[in-house]
């Protein structure tokens, strides 16, 4: 009799969900509501990528793909690839919105993004950064607006950056809200006021300890895994070595525990510009936006934009995906295929990542000069890190052995 009353009560809290003005948002479970109860249930490529999983990579010792996404077709292209974690990054300022850096993007802004990327990725782990100027001011406005980017963003975690105390105890806030967070080092294109620009990092001995410290306090505060942004192969593999939780490397190396890659939007601009170069023989030209290009000859020069009678995405064959395919039109020609360019690329990350042929020493270019690399190692001996150090001496001897 109570196993039916509980039966029942549980498919009519489903079907209220179901009416839920919120029912917009996948549910941030992999397991449906109703087996739950039942216990876990293995796991499987069409289910969602949850911590468990990411950690369970991590322990295994297999590397984590991570690639951003902004919008609906490029989560779709995403979903379709296997990748492991959507970023939904705040460099969507720069790359979507055409600024300069990404200090300008707003939180009401990137939940626009957030929202969008949660319809088409289904299945990997997804995060949203949370954007410049909204949650520095203290830590409850820091897990206030973590809590938006998981409510209204439909994300089941987030990034932050920085290493400084008070990014220290927001992430530490943020955790203890019950929010999972990656922290973020190195490079942090929110700091380039204080960077002086977009600048690597660690590339002396103060620098490079301070990467590895910082990372270490990011996981003390509760930090799932942290990101290393532009620092040289030495410095992340100690760090990576220092720490129990991944590393996701962006221009870091090959020694981290993971690889980011930032958006595919030079796919959509490669083929924009190959569809007009087609019609104008004979001109050169260059992208202005996603939809309009610059063409130019010596006499002349001409500004066009994608025509409009067909959508843009529809034109180009940008999504191989049954929702696309329901709400395609009939009359639509496609003049290009990109989105099969964009799944054969995503692909092929995926299982550059996974074999560890990418990043090779070519996509490492951040460099510690010797004497550095020697002052580093000492120091980190002196910390009482010498599995970091070991690790740091073995990348530096495999990246100049690359070099030759």
């Amino acid at each position: 009799m109570f196993s039916s009353l509980c039966k029942t009560r549980r498919s009519s809290s489903v079907t209220k969900r179901r009416d839920s003005p919120h029912s917009i948002l996948r549910w941030l479970s992999n397991v449906m509501e109703n087996t739950v109860y039942g216990g876990p249930k293995p796991q499987n490529p069409s289910h969602r990528v949850t911590l468990t999983n990411i950690r369970q990579k991590h322990r295994r010792g297999e590397p984590i793909t991570m690639v951003t996404a902004y919008d609906y077709p490029s989560a779709v292209h995403l979903d379709t690839a296997g990748i492991d974690v959507c970023l939904v990054g705040d460099s969507a300022s720069m790359v979507v919105h055409g600024h300069d850096t990404t200090l300008p993007i707003t939180l009401d802004e990137m939940l626009v993004h957030c929202r969008a990327v949660a319809r088409g990725a289904k299945r990997p782990l997804l995060v949203g950064d949370l954007p410049f100027g909204t949650y520095e001011s203290n830590t409850q406005q820091a897990v206030d607006t973590a809590v938006r980017v998981l409510k209204e963003g439909g994300m089941d975690a987030i990034k932050l950056e920085g290493g400084a105390p008070s990014r220290i105890t927001a992430a530490k806030g943020i955790v203890e809200a019950g929010i999972a967070v990656i922290g973020h080092v190195g490079l942090t294109p929110q700091a380039i006021s204080v960077l002086g620009g977009f600048r690597p990092q660690g590339r002396n001995i103060d620098s490079a300890v301070r990467v590895v410290e910082t990372s270490m306090a990011l996981q003390e505060a509760g930090c799932f895994a942290v990101v290393l942004e532009c620092v040289p192969p030495p410095v992340a593999a100690a760090a990576t070595s220092a720490l129990q939780i991944p590393t996701i490397g962006i221009g870091a190396g090959p020694f981290c525990s993971g690889q980011v890659s930032i958006s595919f939007l030079h796919f959509y601009r490669k083929a924009l510009l190959a569809f007009f170069l087609k019609s104008y023989r004979g001109w050169m030209g260059s992208c202005v936006d996603r939809h309009s290009v610059v063409l130019v000859r010596p006499d002349k020069l001409l500004l066009l934009a994608m025509p409009r009678v067909l959508v843009y995405h529809d034109l180009l064959g940008m999504l191989q995906h049954p929702h696309h395919a329901k709400v395609t039109p009939k009359f639509c020609k496609h003049y290009a295929h990109v989105g099969e360019a964009i799944n054969k690329a995503l692909s092929e990350y995926r299982d550059e990542v996974a074999s560890g042929a990418f990043p090779g020493a070519a996509h490492s270019p951040y460099k510690i000069g010797a004497a550095d690399t020697e002052g580093f190692l000492q120091l980190l001996e002196k910390l009482g890190l010498s599995e970091a150090a070991s690790a740091a001496a073995d990348a530096a001897s495999k990246m100049e052995a690359q070099m030759k």
